[in-house]
């Protein structure tokens, strides 16, 4: 006999046995569902024994919604929909299959003495909704703890960019950056150059992509800009001068603070604050990503990708609000900054801007974690081909990508 918790408010039991008969027959016990619409969700349940030519379908037509199946028994099949496959242990059946394909039920409206007596074989079906929604829980808190203990950290950030020896030379010669490595990729004809104050291993780096023949790239409205942390800005500022490049803020107190800062544009135009601080482990300090919504980004950012959230601040003479998250403080590790500018909830992202890199110890309960917390998988976990790297990418609720990378095996990569 094998049961499934089922419900959420209501209590329902699903218990299967052997039957005899060799005629296939369905039920359908939501007597009243043309008053009660269904939303089209359905459960079907099989048993058979040694032949499939006996099986028995039964169809539940449910009245109304909310189910959530325990997330230890159930495969995901996408962020919204369930699915679960089990196979009885008896030798004496091939096979034994239930599908549910319910990603919201909650009142079936049936009675278990109504549902199915005959010949020796019986289906029954009776409570334990709220035993469910216990064990869901708890394996939802399991997965989001999970998180909060993975070892994770911001490993690069990847950006377009249309001459690859020019942006090279402008970092090296004006931000202080040094090459830390570059690989060419000519059967899918692009090259990729690696950018930082410290090795990978260690530090928050840059990622070039030179493609092919593009020379111009549309960095968008929702990108802002990354930080870099110096000792001078004043200092910093004149030498970029002095190399021709563009400052479009001159050294002075941040808007409402005490940091000095200036801006200045790298010559595909992506633009990078300089900040006033002491020696740092992490110059590159910074990525600056317009959001729509900023609790609901904080949120995300938190439970999904296990980020703290250091300090809010809120604008209003300027009508913006940022929130500062990150696996370390400020002036020690790199950081998002996350910007809601009053009133606007979309922003044209362009196709300059790729995404961040971040390190996890399972990529797959990554996965797991960020589809519990709404975002979308755009590549299941898994290897990459060729080079075995295992990683999982996402969107955020903002449609920003990122990319988790398989800890042990980035630190092989780099070998």
């Amino acid at each position: 006999v094998q049961s499934y918790k089922l419900c959420h408010h209501q209590k329902l039991y699903l218990f299967s046995s052997t039957l005899h008969s060799h005629k296939h027959q369905i039920f359908n016990f939501s007597k009243n569902h043309k008053k009660n619409p269904i939303n089209h969700h359905s459960i079907y349940i099989g048993a058979a024994k040694s032949s499939f030519k006996s099986t028995k379908m039964v169809r539940i037509l449910p009245m109304a919604s909310s189910i959530r199946p325990s997330l230890s028994s159930l495969k995901f099949s996408g962020s919204s929909r369930f699915s679960v496959s089990l196979f009885s242990h008896n030798s004496t059946r091939k096979f034994t299959y239930c599908h549910l394909a319910v990603p919201q039920l909650q009142s079936f409206g049936l009675k278990a003495s109504k549902l199915l007596r005959e010949k020796g074989g019986s289906l029954s079906i009776s409570a334990a909704g709220n035993m469910a929604h216990a064990s869901t829980a708890a394996t939802q808190e399991n997965v989001l703890e999970w998180v909060k203990q993975d070892k994770r950290r911001m490993l690069h950030v990847v950006y377009r960019v249309g001459d690859l020896d020019r942006t090279i030379k402008f970092y090296t010669e004006c931000l202080g950056m040094k090459l830390l490595r570059k690989r060419d990729i000519p059967e899918e004809r692009y090259t990729n150059a690696f950018l930082g104050y410290g090795p990978e291993d260690s530090h928050f780096v840059i990622e070039l992509t030179y493609n092919y023949g593009v020379d111009q790239y549309d960095i968008g409205s929702g990108f802002g800009h990354f930080g870099i942390a110096v000792e001078d800005v004043s200092k910093t500022v004149e030498l970029i001068k002095a190399k021709g490049g563009k400052v479009t803020r001159e050294p002075g107190a941040v808007k409402g603070g005490k940091t000095v800062i200036a801006f200045i544009e790298d010559p595909d135009g992506y633009k990078f604050e300089l900040l006033e601080r002491g020696p740092t482990p992490e110059p590159l300090c910074q990525v600056m990503l317009r959001v729509g919504d900023l609790e609901r980004a904080i949120s995300f950012y938190e439970n999904a990708y296990g980020m703290k959230l250091l300090r809010t601040r809120d604008n209003p003479e300027y009508k913006y609000t940022i929130a500062m998250l990150g696996y370390g403080p400020e002036d020690t590790s790199a950081v998002m900054e996350l910007t809601y500018n009053y009133g606007v909830t979309e922003y044209d992202k362009g196709n300059a801007y790729a995404q961040i890199a971040i390190g996890t110890d399972d990529v797959y309960k990554t996965a797991e974690a960020i589809k519990l917390c709404g975002g979308k998988i755009t590549r299941e976990p898994g290897p990459l081909p060729g080079i075995s790297t295992k990683i999982t990418a996402c969107l955020d609720p903002d449609g920003w990508k990122t990319v988790f990378v398989d800890n042990i095996d980035f630190l092989k990569e780099l070998e």
